[in-house]
Parts: C-alpha cells; structure tokens; sequence
C-alpha cells in the first residue's frame, strides 16, 4: 500500500485519561503526542478531539439537563482537550492550530476551511474542536465532517482495542475481530464502532476508515506507512 499524504485522525477525550476516571493524564498526553509526532513527517495531520474525559452530553452526569444545553458543555469540554494537546504538539516541534466550531472569543480562532487547509500544505497540524459547533452531532460525525472538508484520504478512528470485533471483546472472550468490513456490515450488523451518520457520511464520499489500538507501540506510524493496522471499512469488500 502507498503511504498516507493527508489523513483525519478522531481521538477520544477517554484516551487522554489513561486508567484514570477523569481529565487528563499527562503521560498518556504526551505519548499520545509523540506518536503523532514520530508518524508525522510527509503527511498532514488533521485531528478530531472529543470531551467525554471532561463531559459528555449523554454521560448519565447529563441526564436530567436540557440535551442541547449538555452537547453545549461537551463541545467545550474537547476545546480543552484540543488546547492541551496542541501545547504538547508544539513542544515537541510540530507547528499546531487549534479551531473550534464554537465561537470562543479570542481563546480559540473559529473554524476556517481555507485557512486549516493551508496550515496542512505547510506541514502543520490542525486541531478541531467543538465538533460540529451544533448540539445533537456527535464527535464522530464532526470527524467525518472534517474528513470531507480536508480532503483526507482516509479517517483513522483511534481507540483501545486493535480494531472492530463482533462484540465487545472486554465481555465476549469469543469475540471475533474483523480485518476488513463494508460500511453496510458496519451498519447492518450495528457494531457500534460509529453513529450511524458517521459513517453514512463515509459511505457516501467513499472515505475508508481504519479502526486501529492507539495504545500500541508505532501503531499510527505503520499506518502511514500504509501497513495493515486494525480493521479497515470501506465500500464494496467482503468481510474477513
């Protein structure tokens, strides 16, 4: 396989936690940027943060708060998580921006198509935040969102396990772990992996999307390298 020139890469805000049950852990913060940094070279790096560390609107924390006034503090939630990782980008030599869908003042630059997509042609990193800005959009489905509008050519939906399994693996020993799956698959047998307008928007631009285990050593850079990581969808394959 040809090695990645741009990809959108979706982090959890759980993955900053580490074993934690809250915020971030700096260890895992900063390991999280090396790796970004180590497999960056030659490809631009669009990113997609979440909150759920912080806040999440359907967190059982949410449950008795208006839904559109809970995504509100969730959007703000990966705001800072998009903050700390861009510091940590920075320090370690990869020039970061941050944008974020929501309008924060002067804490961070509103979301610019142009402006992200000229910081990725010189190298930079970009770092979106706020999801899509709208309450009732998940963070996956900004992710997709952003994949289109940079012209990725392919998403990259870090997590803990090494790709989409048939159930839950944590729970179901016998859990069959796919290599390659079709978008339908994905949706007709519900793995959960995304929302389900996530991945219709995938579906449709035929963006593939790599579920891959961000906690495993050189895993993203293998990626980019274009090497076989975790399970890959996209339309039209049988599923292995």
């Amino acid at each position: 396989m040809a090695r990645l020139r741009r990809v959108l890469l979706k982090l959890s805000g759980e993955a900053l936690m580490g074993t934690g049950s809250y915020g971030i852990d700096p260890v895992v913060l900063k390991a999280t940027a090396r790796d970004i940094v180590a497999a960056a070279p030659g490809v631009g790096i669009a990113i997609v943060i979440g909150g759920g560390n912080i806040f999440r609107g359907v967190s059982s924390s949410a449950a008795h708060m208006d839904r559109a006034q809970a995504d509100l503090m969730g959007m703000l939630a990966t705001i800072m998580n998009a903050l700390a990782l861009s510091e940590e980008l920075n320090g370690l030599g990869l020039r970061t921006q941050v944008q974020s869908a929501l309008a924060v003042g002067t804490a961070v630059p509103p979301f610019d198509r142009q402006k992200a997509l000229r910081a990725l042609e010189q190298g930079e990193a970009v770092v979106f935040a706020a999801g899509t800005g709208n309450p009732f959009f998940t963070t996956d489905t900004a992710a997709s969102l952003r994949a289109l509008e940079m012209g990725a050519e392919i998403m990259l939906k870090a997590t803990k396990v090494d790709g989409i399994y048939s159930a839950d693996p944590k729970q179901e020993p016998n859990a069959v772990r796919y290599r390659r799956l079709s978008y339908d698959e994905v949706l007709r047998r519900r793995l959960g992996v995304m929302d389900a307008t996530a991945i219709a928007l995938l579906r449709e631009f035929r963006v593939p999307l790599r579920v891959f285990d961000m906690t495993a050593p050189g895993a993203l850079a293998r990626i980019f390298a274009g090497e076989d990581e975790g399970t890959l969808v996209e339309e039209g394959v049988m599923c292995e």
